[in-house]
C-alpha cells in the first residue's frame, strides 16, 4: 500500500491515534506505511516461526516474542511494527499499553510484494541506527533468509548458515534452518522445538 501523506512529519502520539488496532503500519520518517494484506502462505510462514520462536523463549524464559501490531518506538517519528519481535527479561519494564518504549533486541521482518525496499533497504537502516542487536529477513517468494548481526562498531553485518541452519546470538540457542521454511506442509513445530530444547 503506499504511505499515507500529510502535511507534516507525523509524531508517535499522533501515529499511535490513528491507526487502529486491527491495522498493521510503520511510523518511518514520520510517515506513515499501511501494510498490504498478507498472503496465506505468509501468513502460515509468519505464524509457524512465532510458534517456534516463542515456545522456546518462553521455555528458557529469555524475555518475550511479539507478533505483529506491536509498535516499537524508536523515535519521535520513528515506529516499526515488526512482524515478529524479541524482547530479552532485563528490558521488559520497557514495555506500555499498546507499545513498546524502546527498540527490540531482536527484529524479524517476513518480505511482501510492497515491503521489499522498506525491508532489506530502510527498516535494516533504521533498526542499525537503533541498535536492534540482530535482525532477520525472511523472503518467501524468493525463498531467502537474511542473519544481520550488528558488530562493536553497531553496523550489521551478514551471517552465513552453520551446517545449514543460522543461529542466533541474540537468543542463545535458538536457529532456523531455511528448508524448513520452504517445505509444504511445514514441519511439525512441536519436533523442531523437542530437538532445539534438547
Amino acid at each position: 500500500m503506499q504511505p499515507r501523506i500529510m502535511k507534516h512529519p507525523i509524531t508517535f502520539d499522533e501515529f499511535y491515534e490513528m491507526v487502529r488496532e486491527d491495522q498493521k503500519a510503520d511510523l518511518i520518517d514520520g510517515v506513515i506505511h499501511m501494510a498490504s494484506p498478507e498472503s496465506l502462505e505468509g501468513n502460515e510462514l509468519v505464524g509457524w516461526v512465532f510458534w517456534v520462536l516463542s515456545g522456546y523463549v518462553r521455555k528458557r524464559n529469555l524475555g518475550n516474542v511479539y507478533f505483529e501490531r506491536v509498535a516499537f518506538r524508536l523515535a519521535e517519528h520513528q515506529s516499526p511494527e515488526p512482524d515478529i519481535a524479541f524482547v530479552r527479561q532485563d528490558r521488559l519494564h520497557l514495555a506500555r499499553y499498546g507499545f513498546f518504549n524502546g527498540p527490540p533486541d531482536v527484529a524479524f521482518e517476513f518480505v511482501s510484494p510492497e515491503s521489499v525496499q522498506r525491508d532489506y533497504e530502510v527498516k535494516r537502516r533504521k533498526y542499525q541506527e537503533a541498535k536492534v542487536s540482530e535482525y532477520w529477513i525472511i523472503d518467501g517468494h524468493m525463498q531467502t533468509v537474511q542473519l544481520l548481526h550488528a558488530g562493536t562498531d553497531g553496523v550489521y553485518t551478514g551471517t552465513e548458515p552453520v551446517e545449514g541452519r543460522f543461529e542466533s546470538r541474540a537468543i542463545p540457542g535458538f536457529y532456523l534452518r531455511p528448508e524448513w521454511l520452504w517445505q509444504s506442509p511445514m514441519p511439525d513445530q512441536i519436533q523442531i522445538l523437542i530437538d532445539m530444547l534438547a
